[in-house]
């Protein structure tokens, strides 16, 4: 019996038998695994098949955990919606508090399914020497970040948080060491060093005005900033500036321009989890700042368009957010589409698009913002087309690591009757195209559904046309890229290629994935909507976490 199959056996016995009213030491449980899993591979440099062993029972034990979250904490019947857990037993707003509810499971699942399945390529694509080297050790202190990111409870930890995963995807993305690979690796360390200066001098700022970091105890201080005697007008700018870094982070425009070059450079296991993982992660900041923390504040906003008579105005910060989403994602979906048709590579094609398809998801984000009888069913669109990004995205990528693997290029002029090579890995990518098009039954159509649905139910016949121009772009690339590799004559590469069994399966695997959302939608949505609910229920988290004013902390002698 292997390491990994006795440590995933023995989490899934402990977590069948998890007694009631302990669902706060589970939120912690992903955290820790992955981190443990991060120590003991790097410990185990000198054997790397026991390295693999213990990363690949860590990546099982952390899909057990998520999904003992998903259950425990949110999808089961009794199953309290939201659990926290208080680091050092010190009380929030004091002390660090992680959360977790139907959002932040929602992602972790995300991870888990992507994450394990990088997992398991990397096993099979990297060569000895590399085994022996910091990859894996980096790979889950990767994941730690993201965790992280998804489970704080206050902003200085999310900034924390995005640093960590930060550190480790510098290395990855100059994991090669060419001339380009450090090129991409300098332009993205620069801008992202400078986003997070931006990042903390938003979070400087916003102590400053409010006194609080703590999520919870800033949503309730924002919903009353008069009891508490703050001005929250200034939080709109700083809010500003704290979008302005998750747009970064998630690739929109015009923070676009390192994706290209680093999702080139990195390798392709790393960058499916670059494309569908981490950079969710900035659309999972938006989502949570916007509607769980500043979406009850009282601020009012009125904002000249410069060079036009146009100006946008509101009682909540929403309004801003909603606009700049609006033509960040307007702009992604054109720039990334645009981009998309005219690569010569495989990776250049989904680097662009996934451009492309983050405006996809921040548009239904934008109609939260702004029309909130339409935001339960805005956010939920904007979390099913993640999950369908994810998904499809995560196998593209991967595809791209199985061709290079195979035939020692993912160049279109190169490529050619991969179809006829190896029909399991055509197969597979073909299921990701069309879940990245939107065809049923696939979970991709779901997605685009609910995104056209909200967008036409808003009643913005613009929004609406963008969105059918980027379906059209994305039809135009996709099938462009799928003949000039997959379809007609092999060319001496595909000739010659050596197919490998377990990096196949792995895109099979995550194919299968993709069809079987989309032909049982019906529990998916069940979680996307617990995670929509969860996202907008402020008063919920506030009531969780609990936060104690500083007097009732000092006159109980530090206890709560």
């Amino acid at each position: 019996m292997t390491i990994s199959t006795l440590t995933a056996d023995t989490a899934l016995v402990t977590l069948a038998a998890l007694p009631a009213g302990t669902e706060s030491q589970l939120v912690i449980a992903p955290m820790l695994i992955v981190l443990v899993a991060a120590v003991g591979s790097l410990l185990l440099s000198r054997w790397p098949r026991a390295r693999i062993g213990v990363s690949l029972a860590g990546g099982a034990a952390y899909a057990i955990a998520v999904a003992a979250i998903d259950w425990y904490v949110v999808l089961a019947p009794d199953a309290p919606g939201i659990a926290t857990y208080q680091v050092g037993d010190l009380p929030a707003p004091f002390g660090i508090t992680l959360v977790v509810d139907g959002l932040s499971a929602f992602m972790l699942t995300m991870v888990a399914v992507l994450g394990i399945a990088s997992l398991i390529f990397s096993t099979r694509v990297l060569p000895e020497i590399d085994r022996r080297s910091y990859y894996f050790p980096l790979f889950h202190f990767l994941a730690l970040g993201v965790t992280g990111a998804f489970l704080t409870g206050d902003l200085f930890n999310l900034f924390v948080w995005f640093e960590v995963m930060l550190m480790a995807s510098y290395i990855f993305v100059a994991y090669y060491g060419g001339p380009q690979h450090t090129r991409a690796a300098f332009w993205y360390v620069a801008l992202n060093l400078l986003a997070s200066a931006v990042f903390l001098l938003a979070v400087g700022g916003i102590y400053a005005t409010t006194g609080t970091l703590n999520m919870a105890d800033l949503s309730r201080r924002l919903a009353d900033p008069a009891a508490y005697g703050i001005e929250p007008a200034p939080v709109v700018g700083l809010f500003a500036l704290l979008l302005s870094v998750f747009a970064i982070k998630a690739g929109l425009v015009p923070f676009q321009f390192w994706i290209p070059t680093a999702y080139r450079a990195a390798p392709p296991q790393i960058t499916a989890l670059l494309a569908g993982a981490t950079k969710k992660v900035g659309i999972y900041a938006i989502i949570r700042l916007s509607f769980t923390v500043f979406a009850d504040a009282d601020v009012p906003v009125e904002l000249a368009v410069p060079g036009t008579e146009l100006a946008v105005s509101g009682d909540s910060p929403l309004v801003f957010v909603g606009s700049a989403l609006f033509v960040m994602a307007a702009a992604s979906i054109l720039v990334g589409g645009v981009g998309a048709v005219g690569r010569e590579s495989i990776e250049g094609v989904l680097a662009y698009s996934s451009i492309a398809q983050v405006g996809f998801i921040a548009i239904p984000v934008a109609i939260a913002a702004t029309a909130p009888e339409l935001r339960h069913l805005a956010v939920v669109a904007a979390l099913v087309y993640a999950l369908n990004h994810t998904l499809a995205k995560g196998l593209l990528f991967l595809a791209v690591g199985a061709v290079r693997s195979a035939t020692g290029t993912s160049r279109l002029a190169d490529l050619g009757g991969l179809a006829g090579r190896s029909p399991p890995l055509a197969i597979g990518f073909f299921v990701g195209a069309l879940a990245l098009v939107g065809i049923p039954p696939l979970s991709g159509f779901f997605g685009k559904f609910l995104v056209f649905d909200a967008a036409a139910r808003v009643g913005s016949a613009p929004v609406v046309g963008l969105l059918l121009l980027g379906s059209l772009l994305t039809i135009a690339y996709m099938t462009r890229t799928w003949n000039r590799s997959f379809w007609g004559v092999q060319t001496d590469a595909v000739e010659n290629a050596a197919v490998d069994g377990v990096q196949v399966g792995v895109v099979v695997a995550l194919a299968v994935a993709i069809v079987a959302v989309g032909v049982g939608f019906e529990p998916v949505y069940e979680f996307a909507d617990a995670a929509a609910t969860a996202a907008l229920d402020s008063e919920a988290y506030v009531e969780a976490v609990d936060p104690i004013e500083p007097g009732e902390f000092e006159s109980e002698g530090g206890e709560h």
